[in-house]
């Protein structure tokens, strides 16, 4: 079992009269990319702030890299990257200079032979941007700047990165090309990755687990499969004999078909096995939750 990144147990929040978070728990792993999952009003952006250390909570235990955020110090904060939706910066700037200029800021806090900050030029290979160092920020492209705004959360080798929403207003292309810049910091450099996001096909292609948050409660955790298959459950088989159409539920539908041919034979048209998803676990568990 990895190394324990981030623990949180039994937390709560409340604002005013209004509790937000009810008894919330879950651990991080070293190298994992844990995916926070949920409607908007969730609890998933209060959760993330109090693991950063920008909201103190109103009750429940909090541990990150070993330390309570709320009562980090900033040699806590250098090993911790966070990538906004947005970052707002001077237009002017070129990339490779900006990295180094933030990268002097950590430099105080290497520790244990690790080095920080990041050498610039391994930075921009990493994030893809070795040939745009030169240029100004103004002149990126969506995508580029994207690669940016993740360049300067890591400039500081963090061992922790939070990733809010990141690929909002991404074309195809630029959102593949950052997938595979998210599962290369978490598989080369062992960074652990916790990301918030509404895209369901996107926590299902970068997570190795999800957990599914809703009401301010944790209402489901585990991988894209351990989810479709414990929570979903059932497939749907459809098929037609002589004209007449059938569809049946099960969660055992290979045998199910088998056994369709076993009785039909060459009878048997129109043979559909529609198998559940991620998104009809999320739906199923979020409405669940409300009407609950």
């Amino acid at each position: 079992m990895s190394e324990s990144i981030v623990t949180v147990g039994d937390l709560r929040m409340r604002y005013g009269e209004v509790d937000v978070l009810h008894g919330v728990s879950f651990e991080a792993r070293a190298g994992e990319v844990l995916a926070l999952l949920g409607p908007n009003g969730a609890g998933k952006s209060t959760t993330i702030e109090i693991l950063e250390g920008f909201r103190l909570r109103s009750a429940g235990r909090v541990e990150v890299l070993g330390t309570d955020p709320a009562q980090a110090d900033e040699s806590w904060r250098a090993r911790v990257g966070i990538v906004l939706q947005s970052w707002r910066d001077h237009g002017n700037w070129r990339v490779g200079e900006l990295l180094q200029h933030l990268g002097s800021y950590y430099a105080p806090y290497a520790t244990g032979g690790t080095q920080r900050p990041w050498p610039t030029g391994e930075l921009l290979a990493a994030v893809g941007l070795t040939a745009s160092a030169e240029r100004k920020i103004r002149t990126l492209s969506g995508g580029q700047r994207r690669r940016l705004d993740v360049a300067i959360g890591i400039v500081g080798r963090p061992e922790l990165l939070f990733l809010d929403e990141p690929t909002t207003g991404f074309d195809p292309e630029a959102r593949r090309e950052f997938h595979e810049l998210v599962k290369n910091l978490a598989t080369q450099y062992g960074t652990t990755i916790l990301l918030t996001t509404h895209d369901l096909d996107e926590a299902s292609r970068l997570a190795d687990r999800i957990l599914i948050l809703a009401a301010g409660r944790i209402v489901a955790a585990g991988t894209p499969g351990e989810l479709a298959a414990a929570i979903a459950g059932e497939d749907e088989v459809r098929w037609s004999v002589d004209g007449h159409g059938f569809r049946k539920k099960t969660a055992h539908s290979t045998e199910f078909v088998r056994g369709l041919f076993a009785q039909y034979g060459e009878a048997l048209r129109e043979l559909e096995v529609r198998r559940v998803s991620l998104e009809d676990t999320y739906l199923a568990l979020v409405r669940g939750q409300e009407v609950a």
